[in-house]
């Protein structure tokens, strides 16, 4: 019979029981997040944001941007959920006794946590500038439609100038003409109100006209309120169509981290700063997860869990405030790079060494004394 080693032991066993509480989180929280974006995805289309048909697309990729944060928080709460469970079982008593201190875990960890940690840095750096143009693209190119484009029967639509309001009872399935049709304009000083009793589009070259039919139509001038009513058999008005943006006025979040690393300007640095944390917090995270997971086996485990994710809030909200910062010249990008990332990683290393050789103030302050009587 093949004899099994510790060291084999203790790691397989510690990575079996965080596999499945890191899948059982991830699919959680990828729930939440699913929810919560579909919720707000269809807030979005409702206020004619966002196309009706393509809502789903926005939603993936909306979620995909989000899956950095979301790994890291299902990392960080499997490893402070099992370590959390070992100690509340005297498992740890055992390891401790064979001889394994808590800086042994951090082999273990990483070996497991290192594919998601790769996944992270790749996500935050190539995924999330992706998704979040493709999620941008489609919200252009919706905002950009042609004002006949926009008139949805029974509805009453605003054109993408702001300035002008149309009404349509019903059309044809061909959408080139409407029943009971009414047009609000305001413009040049003067506000004009026309209904007509239907209507049909043509083209005559590169515009696009609303030919209408038996109407009337009331024009108001706002300096002196004087009106003018008029109705016609015949009334042609032409519309807008599809315009194409000019500049690149894209927002940082959707640039591409090499062209964030080609052009430094303040925001493109602060956005590198907030992709470049994301990595580097995970990474700290593992770290930080070995050292507040230690809990009193009499008591319960759900106030290491509420301190986690304490911590993850303060530690991301932090990135964002960074972000904030150096995009108005507030920080530098180094400067707050290592005094974020870099004094996470030296309070957790100290926090850890202190865990591990069971140091104490008073142990540290006589060591201390005797060295300088020595």
């Amino acid at each position: 019979m093949a004899r099994i080693s510790q060291p084999m032991l203790f790691h397989s066993s510690l990575r079996k029981e965080l596999a499945r509480s890191f899948g059982a989180t991830l699919v959680v929280l990828v729930t939440i997040v699913m929810t919560m974006t579909l919720i707000r995805t269809l807030g979005q289309a409702s206020r004619g944001s966002v196309n009706p048909q393509e809502v789903m697309m926005v939603m993936g990729y909306t979620v995909l941007g989000y899956l950095p944060p979301i790994l890291t928080l299902s990392l960080f709460a499997a490893i402070v959920g099992t370590l959390s469970r070992m100690y509340r079982d005297s498992e740890m008593v055992i390891w401790f006794s064979a001889g394994r201190g808590l800086s042994a875990f951090l082999k273990p960890l990483f070996g497991f946590a290192w594919p998601v940690l790769l996944a992270i840095a790749l996500l935050a750096t190539v995924a999330w500038p992706w998704a979040n143009q493709q999620a941008q693209e489609l919200k252009d190119r919706y905002g950009r439609r042609g004002d006949l484009e926009r008139v949805a029967p029974g509805q009453f639509q605003e054109s993408r100038s702001g300035r002008r309001v149309f009404f349509l009872d019903k059309d044809t399935p061909d959408n080139k003409s409407g029943k009971n049709i009414f047009i609000s304009t305001s413009e040049h000083g003067k506000e004009t109100v026309t209904s007509a009793r239907a209507g049909r589009v043509e083209t005559m070259g590169d515009s696009q006209f609303l030919v209408l039919s038996n109407g009337q139509r009331l024009e108001t001038v706002l300096a002196d309120q004087t009106m003018k009513i008029s109705e016609f058999e015949q009334y042609g008005s032409r519309v807008s169509g599809s315009a194409l943006g000019g500049a690149d006025d894209s927002p940082s979040r959707t640039r591409s981290t090499l062209r964030l690393l080609r052009e430094p300007t303040p925001v493109n640095q602060g956005e590198l700063a907030w992709r470049l944390g994301l990595a580097l917090a995970a990474f700290n995270f593992v770290m930080l997860a070995v050292t507040v997971s230690s809990v009193n086996p009499r008591a319960g485990r759900s106030g290491n869990l509420v301190f986690a994710l304490f911590a993850f809030v303060v530690y991301y909200n932090l990135l964002n405030l960074g972000q904030s910062w150096i995009g108005s010249g507030r920080s530098e990008f180094v400067r707050f790079m290592l005094l974020l990332h870099g004094g996470v990683f030296l309070a957790g290393a100290f926090w850890l060494g202190k865990q591990h050789n069971n140091w104490h103030l008073r142990t540290l302050f006589a060591r201390g004394r005797r060295g300088e009587r020595a």
